[in-house]
């Protein structure tokens, strides 16, 4: 697997996804192309790698002006980030977003600089997205459904990740696009990782969020880091990481008592995948431990 290059979902016709390179990393962004007769995309990537977003189209042979639908899991950017770039070298796309989202799209002065603050020196990878303008928006809640034609992508609100954050049912393939609410999954090792950003990362919700998706009963999980897996028994593997990993959050914050004593231990003794930079793994234990302990605040 290298970044740039374009996969088919396995055992999920007309779905393919592309590695997009987020971080300069493999194996941890991809956004998916779907060949419907409406095409779509799911997802929009980190904004600085929307050209191969585009490549990937062009590869599995739709041009930017027949794409019909942008869909956005939720307004992270590394999600939603690419949003505006994309509809603009996509004339007649229409982006679909959770309703509680739509002004970040219109207006995404607030969330680049509620990122900065997220992601810390991560931002370097970032580009600070363009506005996508309202008419072309539309704001979904649970239960709505985008028609793709011969596909469909039913909304479900999973907002433990976060309150704007959606994840996408498609019967045609009987998979579900997860965006974060199934942890991330790394191909190369073929393991699930935790993921709990803050500022909204919510343990009861996304534990809750898992069952929402155990009760679709899919048989494929579509991740948005990274790629297409068999559902198998990966929901309960992430249910059991997700919660251990509060537990122990919490557990090292009453030992230490300084939250960047805590950040430091686990940046120190979390095992990584191999395939990730050091940066970029060390970056990413600091954040999910920075979420965990602003959601036992709140909780306080």
């Amino acid at each position: 697997m290298a970044i740039g290059d374009v996969y088919a979902a396995e055992d999920c016709p007309d779905i393919y996804y592309v590695d997009t390179g987020m971080y300069d990393v493999p194996e941890y962004g991809s956004v998916y192309v779907v060949d419907a007769e409406r095409p779509a995309l799911v997802d929009s990537g980190i904004g600085t790698e929307y050209e191969r977003i585009l490549d990937a189209m062009d590869e599995v042979g739709i041009a930017p002006e027949e794409l019909e639908v942008i869909a956005l899991t939720h307004i992270h950017l590394d999600h939603a980030g690419g949003a505006g770039r994309l509809a603009e070298a996509c004339p007649n796309a229409t982006v679909y977003v959770h309703e509680i989202g739509t002004r970040h799209l219109v207006d995404p002065e607030r969330i680049w600089e509620g990122t900065k603050g997220a992601v810390g020196d991560q931002i370097a990878f970032y580009t600070e997205p363009k506005p996508v303008p309202e008419e072309r928006i539309v704001g979904m809640s649970d239960g709505d459904e985008i028609d793709l034609g011969d596909h469909a992508l039913e909304v479900v609100h999973a907002p433990g990740h976060a309150s704007h954050q959606v994840v996408f049912y498609d019967p045609a393939i009987d998979g579900v696009f997860t965006a974060d609410a199934a942890g991330i999954y790394t191909p190369s090792t073929d393991e699930v990782h935790v993921t709990s950003p803050p500022v909204n990362f919510d343990r009861k919700q996304a534990l809750e969020d898992i069952e929402t998706i155990r009760e679709l009963d899919p048989e494929t999980l579509l991740y948005g880091h990274f790629g297409s897996a068999p559902t198998d028994d990966r929901l309960d593997e992430y249910a059991a990481k997700l919660d251990a990993w509060v537990a122990d959050v919490a557990a090292k914050r009453a030992e230490l008592g300084d939250d960047d004593a805590v950040a430091e231990y686990f940046v120190e003794t979390v095992e990584t995948p191999a395939v990730w930079s050091d940066r970029k793994a060390n970056a990413e234990v600091a954040m999910n431990v920075r979420g965990v302990l602003v959601a036992l605040d709140r909780a306080e």
